[in-house]
């Protein structure tokens, strides 16, 4: 069993849990569940976005701890100084030592940029909890779901008001859906071998159509990077590592924010 394959498996026993603890109708209650969520689409479309969607990520089963010593609060507001497009949380605890609470705490703060809830979605009821928490826009990766549950899954996203950025790794994955209007995230990082190959993603790149938004993620360390993956019709940058594994991810996420001004 690969460790994406361990995960998925953990998180299907999780959620079942969670669906006997949690009654849906008290998530529908919860004050964020009334709120308007903010759009991706417009926020990496915008003419003066940045383009990077800025994760606080405390480990991950590649690396082990990352950053244990800051809070979601302060790393939070210094990715909105920084002027981040986006901002994107974990959620996940038992691997990456996040939870749901990290995304209500950076909401109490952040206002103005949309929140994706990153985690393993593997039923209909994380949708509607993401909601509940405050997200705007939820993952939904291509090598967890059939062609059917991606289907059902990004629908009920968009009617509940949130946006979906949809993770593949190669172009079966891709195939599974259907490419109108969709953001598209890249994961330059193969999640069985943990290996980093950014041509891998500039080709896979070429068989998505100008509809949609492209996003690249993971190994992006270089602003140099970030300005080679405009000239292939990026505009999403998600940087997560890179920032976190620093004293001051804000700081960090400034200074590489200047750079590719």
């Amino acid at each position: 069993m690969d460790i994406l394959q361990e995960i998925i498996a953990h998180k299907k026993l999780e959620v079942a849990q969670l669906r006997r603890d949690v009654l849906i109708e008290n998530l529908v209650k919860s004050p964020n569940f009334k709120r308007t969520p903010m759009s991706l689409k417009k926020a990496l479309t915008d003419v003066n976005s940045t383009g990077i969607i800025a994760e606080f990520k405390r480990q991950s089963p590649s690396k082990g701890i990352i950053n244990d010593k800051v809070s979601v609060v302060e790393v939070t507001q210094g990715y909105l100084d920084a002027n981040v497009a986006a901002q994107s949380i974990l959620t996940d605890s038992k691997f990456f030592g996040g939870n749901i609470n990290d995304v209500m705490k950076a909401r109490s703060v952040n206002e103005i940029k949309p929140i994706l809830r990153k985690d393993f979605i593997v039923d209909a009821f994380q949708i509607v909890e993401s909601k509940a928490i405050g997200a705007d826009v939820i993952l939904l990766i291509a090598a967890c779901l059939t062609k059917q549950e991606l289907k059902n899954f990004g629908m009920l996203a968009e009617d509940l008001g949130l946006d979906v950025l949809y993770e593949v790794h190669n172009q079966e994955e891709l195939d599974k859906i259907d490419l109108d209007n969709k953001i598209i995230g890249i994961n330059n990082r193969n999640l069985k071998t943990f290996k980093v190959d950014l041509e891998h993603s500039i080709a896979l790149a070429r068989q998505i159509p100008s509809s949609c938004i492209k996003v690249s993620e993971s190994g992006l360390s270089d602003p140099r990077i970030i300005m080679g993956l405009k000239e292939y019709g990026f505009q999403g940058f998600l940087i997560g590592e890179n920032f976190m594994k620093t004293e001051d991810p804000g700081v960090a996420c400034q200074d590489f924010i200047n750079q590719i001004r």
